[in-house]
């Protein structure tokens, strides 16, 4: 038997599941203790397909739109928020909903209708397509909302009115590209309107800061996550600018080419605010498997952040 290489493994904390995240993924198994099943779910709840393989274990039944979903049974949300007219139907229908949209989201919703009612163009950084950039936009007519993805389309932006500007942000984008398009805004429209604090959310940034901190020196950084997690996948952005020699990211230690691991002696590892935490504990099983592992936690914030549940589950 051949000894095995040694391997520094480099763990992020804070990792994984946010705030959001538990918060949306307890409203559907709540829903399923007070109603039973079936209970549906219009989107994925978080962007895990673990996540989401076991709920409908559980009995949920996940759907695109809401005409995909019975009257008579419950319908939650995703954490990603929805449009207005998603709610306005559900009403409508007199159906049992309830809303799992993560409290920062809601927060960039409610900013977006302030200053709407103060008459100011607004302007959306974030990415086509996305859940959360859908949900936001539809929170106010058609229209009202300028989306904007990078610097360049900072340089093309022309508003109607450019002194009566606001800006808000998607709240799972890279911090450091953000920043560069808010200052690219600011200098175009030095009086443009600031979010009163930072939209990113605070799991985001932390996510970012622990990688950061692991990556410079790292041969190779693992990211658990899906490929529709736009937080998991700025992480893998973030290691390879912070110095990651390499950065890949995987749905769980099924996805791992162990070939990837040629002349890596330092390994980062960090999971997206939707992965659930036995999926790290599966790569860092698979990695002790296969080398004479070392552990290092690479600690840059404590979490305490706790949201509630809807009133209907809180009893």
């Amino acid at each position: 038997m051949t000894p095995q290489s040694p391997l520094t493994l480099r763990l992020a904390a804070p990792r994984g599941f946010c705030a959001g995240v538990d918060r949306a993924i307890q409203i559907v198994e709540e829903s399923l203790l007070k109603w039973g099943a079936p209970v549906y779910v219009r989107h994925e709840i978080v962007h895990n397909r673990h996540v989401v393989e076991r709920l409908e274990a559980l009995g949920a039944v996940f759907v695109e739109e809401l005409d995909e979903c019975p009257d008579d049974r419950p319908v939650i949300f995703s954490a990603h928020g929805v449009p207005k007219s998603v709610p306005a139907e559900a009403s409508r229908r007199n159906m049992i909903y309830l809303d799992a949209t993560c409290p920062l989201v809601s927060k960039v919703h409610i900013e977006a209708e302030r200053h709407y009612a103060n008459a100011r163009e607004i302007v959306l950084i974030g990415h086509e397509g996305h859940p959360e950039v859908i949900g936001t936009m539809g929170q106010l007519p058609e229209g009202s909302v300028t989306l904007i993805e990078t610097v360049e389309d900072v340089a093309t932006f022309a508003p109607k009115n450019p002194d009566n500007l606001a800006f808000l942000t998607q709240t799972t984008l890279s911090v450091d590209d953000t920043a560069e398009i808010v200052a690219a805004l600011q200098a175009r429209f030095p009086g443009i309107s600031t979010p009163h604090k930072e939209d990113i959310c605070y799991a985001t940034t932390n996510r970012q800061e622990a990688v950061k901190a692991l990556a410079p020196g790292a041969g190779l950084v693992l990211v658990i996550g899906a490929r529709t997690s736009s937080n998991s996948v700025r992480l893998v952005e973030v290691a390879l600018r912070a110095g990651a020699a390499d950065a890949k990211l995987i749905a769980s230690a099924d996805d791992i080419d162990w070939s990837w691991f040629d002349g890596v002696t330092t390994l980062g590892l960090t999971a997206g605010a939707s992965a659930p935490e036995d999926l790290v504990q599966g790569v860092i099983d698979a990695c002790r498997a296969r080398f004479d592992l070392t552990m290092q936690a690479v600690k840059t914030a404590d979490e305490t952040v706790t949201f509630k549940l809807p009133r209907v589950l809180a009893g």
